[in-house]
């Protein structure tokens, strides 16, 4: 592998300070440039050994090719998903992306937990609406007989996608009493099962579940997963939550399926577009609407901050550590291994190394 020493490194998005620290204690030179135009990123760039970006900066293959004519040789993604670096175009020009797959999946997970239990009014919800209930109070209402809930004790949750989030959310509902079915496809039957989750098919899966959760990576395979024909397939009023990535669900499938009472309620922290120009989704009686936040905690910030700065600190002493497109760590196999299998299952085709590699650590991380 080429060797890389990064020596000088741009901040292009706010990020916790603790970033800045662990850098400049490994005597690395630091300069935080954030909102930065295309212009001002075409220049800054080159002069840079590696640039660490959040998800406001989009890393696109004009600006790779730029940097990699100059110093740069590797963007740190400080969070899960790459959908904001184009990945083929860094491994074109001999540049390394980095992410932090492990730092926000507690917070993602716990998010997803909340959302589940606050499910919007309706005539099956099986939650307690302590979102509406909490605005009626403000408004100088007592309307209790218009918040009835449902325990979700007895429930069955369907955990789509059984990497870290997925199994996370699987283990904190059961301890409400619900039972989880789930499906990913490079998950054996026996380890979901260790966690008390029974693996089934997807076909098998849509008619049993009350709740339905994502915890996918947004690719091909999984673009528009939950559309008008699965929503068909469901039990009349279940509910769909999705903390992943906005696509997943098929936002005008999910509002029909919302008017016409198939889909008895919705909570999204993710939208195909963000923010949503169309509010019909978010501002929908029926759907518990939030900016994005599964990785805002204050957690999960200083976790993403310190892990970026770390593995670069990592990458300098001959170390990869959420670097693809290789992979040297125990976690980056595993990745790979579960990623062969999934591309084996779903047939996708990847035209490059590092796509190929960028999926795989998607995958573990969700």
């Amino acid at each position: 592998m080429t060797s890389y020493k990064i020596n000088k490194v741009l901040i292009a998005d706010d990020i916790e300070q603790e970033c800045v620290d662990v850098l400049k204690q490994a005597s690395i030179e630091v300069t935080v440039a954030t909102k930065q135009s295309r212009e001002q990123l075409l220049e800054s760039l080159p002069a840079h050994d590696a640039v660490i970006v959040r998800s406001a900066t989009k890393i696109t293959a004009e600006l790779v090719e730029a940097g990699g004519k100059g110093r740069l040789r590797l963007v740190g993604r400080a969070g899960t998903g790459v959908d904001n670096i184009d990945v083929p175009a860094a491994s074109k020009n001999g540049v390394l992306v980095m992410n932090t797959p492990q730092a926000n999946s507690r917070s993602a997970a716990e998010l997803t937990c909340a959302l589940i239990m606050r499910q919007p009014p309706n005539l099956s919800s099986l939650s307690r609406h302590v979102a509406q209930a909490d605005a009626s109070m403000k408004a100088g209402k007592w309307a209790r007989k218009d918040y009835m809930g449902e325990e979700v004790y007895g429930r069955t949750l369907a955990v789509i996608g059984l990497g870290r989030i997925g199994r996370e959310v699987a283990v904190r509902m059961q301890a409400f009493g619900m039972t989880v079915i789930g499906y990913d496809p490079v998950v054996s039957k026996e380890d979901a099962a260790a966690i008390n989750i029974e693996s089934l098919p997807l076909e098998q899966i849509w008619p049993r579940a009350d709740y339905i959760t994502v915890h996918v990576p947004l690719i091909p395979a999984t673009e528009n997963l939950i559309g008008d024909e699965v929503i068909s397939k469901c039990k009349r009023g279940v509910r769909i939550i999705n903390v992943a990535r906005g696509g997943i669900v098929d936002e005008a499938a999910l509002l029909t399926g919302l008017e016409d009472g198939r889909v008895g309620g919705a909570a999204l922290d993710v939208f195909l577009e963000e923010p949503p120009k169309d509010r019909s989704l978010a501002s929908h009686a029926r759907v518990i609407a939030t900016p994005h936040l599964g990785a805002s905690t204050i957690d999960a910030q200083l976790r993403v901050a310190s892990e970026v700065a770390e593995n670069i600190v990592a990458l300098n002493k001959g170390t990869l550590l959420g670097v693809f497109p290789k992979s040297k760590t125990k976690t980056e196999r595993k990745g790979r291994h579960r990623l062969n299998k999934f591309y084996a299952a779903n047939k996708l085709i990847f035209d490059l190394p590092s796509t190929y590699v960028a999926l795989c650590l998607m995958m573990i991380a969700f």
